[in-house]
C-alpha cells in the first residue's frame, strides 16, 4: 500500500520533509486545546436537556441572530451561545436567562474572540 508523499513542514520557511502537518521541531504546542476537549462539561451539549430543551426552546424564543440584529440585519439563527461562558457551571449552562441566539457565523466570530482573549489571560 503507497503511503503518502512527503511534504515540506507547514511552519513558514522550514524546508523539513514530513508526511503531514509540521516537523518535530515547529509542531504547535496543543496540550491546552486537549485539555479543554477533554473538560467534562463538553459532553452537556448531548445530553437531552441541552438538544432537547434549552436549544430548541431558545431557538423558538428569539429565532433570529442577536448580533445581526443589533446591526439592523434580518439573519435566521442557527446556534445557541451562552452570553456569559458557563466553564463548567451547571446552574449557568442550564439557565435560560443566559442563553442567545445567533447566526453560525456570528457565533463563530464571538467563539473565536472568547477564545483569544482566554489564551492571552492565560499567558500573563
Amino acid at each position: 500500500m503507497p503511503s503518502k508523499p512527503m511534504r515540506p513542514c507547514l511552519y513558514p520557511g522550514c524546508t523539513a520533509l514530513v508526511r503531514s502537518g509540521y516537523c518535530d521541531a515547529h509542531c504547535p504546542p496543543d496540550t491546552a486545546r486537549r485539555s479543554e476537549r477533554s473538560r467534562a462539561y463538553r459532553r452537556w451539549y448531548s445530553l437531552s436537556v441541552w438538544t432537547d430543551e434549552l436549544r430548541p426552546q431558545q431557538l423558538a424564543r428569539e429565532p433570529f441572530c442577536r448580533t445581526c440584529a443589533a446591526r439592523g440585519l434580518r439573519t435566521r439563527a442557527t446556534d445557541v451561545d451562552h452570553v456569559v461562558p458557563h466553564d463548567g457551571d451547571w446552574a449557568r449552562f442550564t439557565d435560560p436567562g443566559n442563553l442567545e441566539s445567533l447566526c453560525h457565523s456570528c457565533h463563530s466570530r464571538k467563539t473565536a474572540a472568547e477564545s483569544r482573549a482566554k489564551a492571552r489571560s492565560n499567558r500573563r
